[in-house]
């Protein structure tokens, strides 16, 4: 165990020398006002919160270029069935369809890409999509759910409980035919993803994760070990034995409610600020960050104004600090100008 903390210490130590914080970033912005992955609404004004909340501007004062390609357009479609009892499979299946295409279009005009969602089910379409053009990449999600059920598994029969087990190559004989989802091809084997965060977790997902030995962290994990540590094994498992594209995809339950009040799905015990933005820092730092999802911001469940304010602003955190902000940007400006440098 000395030895793998050794390396763990001595890669990202080199990551960090040969990709440079500073280095400026072409970020382009794709909102995906989607709720048909689950039965609350309100999730579909997710994207146009945290735009309010001030993304573009903070992500431009971090001297990256942005381009913000607006929001994709979604259409419920006529006569969608029930497929057993997942809801929406054709709207669902299409919407991911449309979105695959936008991301796959902007990480291939060597854009890092951002996806605002919406629901977690739209990560099908962007996880699918940034594959197209990286099929090497690998997938870290923060999360207090697994989102790795079945239509056969799933408690709810929800789509945003279902993303992953799409992904998953070994899953593909556990799969049915989903209405609307013959575009998608699994893109991940179980080595290429780490979960970090879990702390609501469906039976038949506990048995999923067990059996293809899926690398995850649950809150008590990382209670137990520390963020720290949990990134040093997270990014050791991914990267190690190749540097590849990392695709991040978070949704906003996985902090803790108190300071992500608006949201579908709220678990308490979740993360803390320093937590949540210890990852961001840290995958940044790698210099792989290809494309992300920051999902499930739903302004329509805050209690007032100061929650949902709260949420996205929160949401907008995340973000920056996966595209080069830290918490020492202030202290060095502030100094600096006090030097008349």
């Amino acid at each position: 165990m000395a030895v793998r903390g050794s390396m763990s210490r001595l890669f990202r130590s080199v990551h960090r020398s040969c990709c440079p914080q500073s280095r400026a970033l072409s970020v382009a912005i794709v909102g995906a006002p989607f709720s048909k992955g689950q039965k609350r609404r309100g999730v579909e004004h997710g994207p146009k919160a945290i735009r309010d909340a001030g993304l573009v501007e903070r992500l431009a004062n971090l001297e990256n270029a942005v381009h913000d390609f607006g929001d994709l357009n979604f259409q419920q479609l006529e006569e969608d069935k029930h497929f057993m009892h997942v809801p929406f499979p054709r709207t669902v299946g299409r919407a991911n369809q449309i979105l695959s295409d936008a991301v796959s279009r902007a990480v291939g005009a060597g854009h890092t890409t951002v996806m605002l969602g919406g629901d977690h089910s739209l990560a099908i379409g962007s996880v699918g999509g940034h594959a197209h053009q990286r099929p090497d990449l690998c997938l870290i999600w923060v999360d207090a759910h697994a989102d790795i059920n079945t239509p056969m598994t799933s408690p709810s029969g929800n789509l945003h409980g279902q993303p992953v087990a799409f992904m998953l190559k070994e899953l593909q004989d556990k799969m049915p035919e989903v209405p609307g989802f013959s575009w998608m091809k699994p893109c991940l084997t179980a080595r290429d993803l780490v979960y970090i965060g879990l702390r609501d977790v469906d039976p038949g997902e506990h048995v999923i994760l067990k059996t293809l030995g899926i690398q995850s962290f649950s809150m008590r994990d990382i209670d137990r070990m520390g963020m720290q540590r949990v990134m040093e094994v997270t990014l050791d498992h991914l990267l190690a034995r190749k540097q590849r594209p990392i695709h991040l995809s978070f949704d906003i339950d996985a902090f803790d409610p108190a300071l992500a009040p608006a949201t579908g799905t709220p678990v308490n015990g979740g993360l803390t600020y320093r937590e949540g933005i210890y990852i961001t820092e840290e995958i940044h730092n790698t210099g792989l960050l290809s494309a992300m999802d920051l999902v499930e911001v739903n302004p329509t469940l805050g209690a007032n104004a100061e929650a949902v304010e709260a949420t996205a602003g929160l949401a907008v955190d995340v973000i920056a600090s996966s595209l080069g902000q830290t918490r020492g940007d202030n202290t060095v400006l502030q100094d600096t100008e006090q030097l008349g440098l």
